[in-house]
């Protein structure tokens, strides 16, 4: 069983770290300029809403999800009445146990909380464990938002309707 709570500064360093292990393989090594934003856990729950996962009997953060209410920053997708999470990351070793869908599910919530008609997100195309996760939460591809935040990286679009 996982815990899911908002993160308070004493988990951020082991959000960041968790949140740059889920992202390793998917990243260019260590002089990729967005590991330090994975590792930027602070900034993320001072600008959006980070929550943590953690087992029910312990602290150690086997996971995290950015929620991006409307105002954030960290909003890349959403127009209005949607809601977006990015950085959905689970410890490589609590993979399989139900904590990035538990994570999911907690950001879906908490858009439909904040006035939310539907979810956006994106993804990297080979994130393929991730997508099969959003297609059983219920989103679709949505290719006419697909983008490039910066040259060279491509990234799919998904959406789900909150009904």
């Amino acid at each position: 069983m996982v815990r899911l709570r908002r993160a308070t500064p004493a988990d951020h360093e082991a959000a960041g770290e968790v949140t740059v292990a889920a992202y390793t393989e998917f990243t260019l090594g260590a002089d990729d300029p967005y590991v330090a934003r994975l590792r930027d856990a602070a900034s993320r729950d001072r600008e959006a809403e980070l929550w943590v996962a953690t087992p029910d009997d312990g602290d150690e953060v086997v996971g995290s999800v950015t929620v991006c209410p409307p105002g954030s920053p960290w909003r890349e997708l959403a127009g209005p009445d949607e809601g977006e999470f990015r950085m959905l990351a689970v410890a490589p070793q609590a993979r399989g146990t139900g904590v990035g869908e538990a994570l999911a599910r907690l950001a879906l919530e908490r858009a439909a909380e904040q006035g939310a008609r539907s979810v956006v997100l994106s993804s990297l195309p080979e994130m393929a464990g991730a997508h099969r996760l959003y297609e059983r939460l219920g989103f679709e591809r949505a290719p006419a938002r697909d983008w490039q935040p910066v040259p060279g990286v491509s990234l799919i679009a998904f959406h789900k309707r909150l009904d």
